[in-house]
């Protein structure tokens, strides 16, 4: 099995009425925190309402962490590119991928409030139709040196070029964000790019999302002549670990019912609404249950990744949703039990240390008797040589 990688999808969700400027650093330090436990991928949310997403640029967060990292990719998850005028998303994109050295990816997608979109007079079904036509120039932007005019219907470029290469060869990871329409994998199909399935678990299609979205891509890769690539795939999920289910439980109660709430109640988001009871245990008891995530051991996650691995196909990484169930010193160390006992069954490194130690056990009884014999020939030898000392001296 190749390599599956892992990474987060930041929003992030902080509850509102909390100091932002607090909340944001929290973040920075998560990031940071991933780096270190070797995490590949953390995409970065764009939302301009709500209360609860509070980065507006994702760009400018990127900015900050990558100063902060070393190896970790980061990603716009999403950037929202029908509100924004295509030629500078490239450009933005492209110096981060020069700052960089390479650790930049760019998401893409409709947005996903209504709220925000609101503000620039916007409905839902404008965003979708500007994320293709927007899509289309930035991607020829990115593979040609061709100058693009084009009126976009809320821009209008005239002789568009980039005036720096990206640093990437021959460009940077570009993918396109899917819940439930077919937006997404019709998108990511007809460039030949990545796509991030956010909705693989959460929607009440449940794991046939998984399906829909590849078959998708790949009737549009051929009726574009692309090719699209399983590695490109990213799924999103839910998870809570700790070093019991009970304790996971426990932990989750700080905060699993705001971030219910917020898709209940606030967002204007149904595809994300996975509604359940009323009370605490119900929305603990409908993550397991539904199959949305996994709050409980490290059993519990891996079972769970296999599952979407069994489901899908196969995809290249499988991004954590990031969420604030549990207090900050919970949350970080629910990502490193993640890193540290669920990685590395699904990258090849888990096996070859047990293998080793069966190879140890299975020999120990031979090799333990010749250590014994090594010892007792050495004392043997030591007393031959103070017997012949003894005897030179008499």
């Amino acid at each position: 099995m190749s390599r599956l990688r892992f990474g987060i999808f930041l929003a992030p969700f902080h509850p509102a009425g909390e100091n932002p400027t607090l909340a944001l650093q929290r973040d920075l330090r998560l990031v940071e925190h991933l780096d270190q436990c070797g995490y590949d991928e953390a995409w970065i949310g764009e939302h301009h309402s709500a209360g609860s997403e509070i980065i507006a640029s994702p760009e400018i967060f990127i900015a900050a962490a990558a100063e902060r990292t070393k190896n970790i990719k980061l990603g716009t998850g999403v950037t929202s590119l029908s509100y924004h005028n295509p030629l500078w998303v490239a450009e933005r994109l492209v110096l981060l991928d020069h700052l960089t050295r390479g650790r930049v990816m760019l998401g893409v997608g409709p947005g996903s409030l209504p709220t925000d979109s609101a503000m620039i007079g916007l409905n839902p079904t404008q965003t979708r139709e500007l994320l293709e036509t927007n899509l289309d120039v930035v991607m020829r932007l990115l593979t040609s040196d061709e100058p693009v005019t084009v009126d976009t219907g809320t821009h209008r470029l005239v002789n568009a070029q980039l005036h720096l290469r990206p640093y990437s060869d021959p460009h940077f990871d570009v993918a396109v964000a899917a819940v439930a329409s077919p937006t997404g994998p019709r998108l990511a199909g007809k460039h030949g790019v990545g796509l991030l399935s956010i909705g693989a678990t959460l929607t009440s299609d449940g794991f046939d999302a998984l399906a829909h979205h590849w078959n998708v891509m790949e009737e549009r890769a051929a009726a574009f002549n692309t090719t699209v690539n399983r590695d490109k795939w990213r799924l999103v999920g839910l998870m809570h670990i700790a070093e019991t289910r009970e304790q996971a439980y426990k932990e989750v109660e700080h905060g699993i019912e705001q971030w219910f709430n917020y898709f209940q109640k606030v967002a204007a988001f149904p595809q994300m609404d996975v509604g359940s009871g009323g009370d605490l245990k119900a929305m603990i008891d409908f993550i397991n249950e539904s199959g949305t995530g996994a709050i409980g051991t490290v059993e519990d996650a891996k079972a769970q990744v296999q599952r979407l691995v069994d489901q899908s196909g196969g995809f290249g990484a499988f991004l954590l949703l990031a969420h604030e169930w549990a207090n900050p010193e919970a949350t970080r160390r629910s990502y490193e039990l993640i890193a540290q006992h669920v990685m590395p069954e699904f990258q090849g490194q888990a096996q070859a240390t047990r293998n080793a130690k069966q190879r140890a056990s299975d020999t120990r009884t031979g090799h333990a008797e010749q250590q014994n014999l090594a010892v007792a020939h050495m004392t043997e030898k030591y007393q031959k040589e103070l017997a012949n000392k003894e005897g030179q001296g008499s």
